[in-house]
């Protein structure tokens, strides 16, 4: 149960940004500038960050919606993220991934733990300095939007709700990140 009073038909950052409209319209500019603006990096490995990073703070609202949003823009290999969130390391993704998500992860963590060894590997496997910068910054705002969500226990369909899940990635995916509009 929300801690404060949330909207009963909308879920997490949904609905905290029905609750006060004028936070969570930059958040939503802000999410759909991080995972879906022209980038080197396809929109499903931006998700794919943002799902790494909330698995890791165990938001399962942020974590579940981003990788459905992942699987759905992975298509044909949408099987490759549950892979990552079980062991990104043995992954059948690009090095270049693998380094990516280790610098997510230590960011998630602690920050100050991402050291230019990290950056100099995911250099050496061809990743570039926005790539990394856009990375650090996905995984320092999913750190926010899931304290966010959690912070306020708002309300997140259950894990078995697959159809619910799906449908809110498909919308991530091939919509974007659009703010639910209040009724007047």
């Amino acid at each position: 149960m929300p801690h404060i009073s949330l909207p009963d038909n909308l879920y997490g950052i949904r609905s905290l940004a029905m609750y006060r409209p004028e936070t969570g319209k930059p958040l939503y500019e802000l999410a759909e500038l991080l995972l879906r603006t022209p980038s080197s990096m396809s929109g499903a490995e931006r998700e794919l960050i943002a799902a790494f990073v909330s698995a890791g703070n165990d938001c399962h609202y942020c974590c579940s919606s981003h990788a459905a949003a992942s699987r759905y823009l992975f298509r044909d290999e949408s099987g490759v993220v549950d892979l990552v969130l079980e062991n990104y390391q043995e992954a059948p993704i690009s090095q270049k991934l693998k380094c990516l998500l280790t610098i997510a992860g230590k960011v998630r963590s602690d920050a100050r733990t991402v050291s230019t060894a990290d950056v100099e590997k995911a250099k050496q496997e061809g990743a570039t300095d926005r790539e990394i910068h856009d990375t650090v910054l996905i995984a320092a705002a999913f750190c926010m939007y899931n304290r966010y969500v959690d912070g306020l226990a708002t309300n997140a369909p259950a894990a078995e709700e697959k159809k619910t899940w799906e449908e809110m990635g498909y919308k991530m995916g091939a919509i974007g990140y659009i703010p639910p509009q209040q009724v007047r």
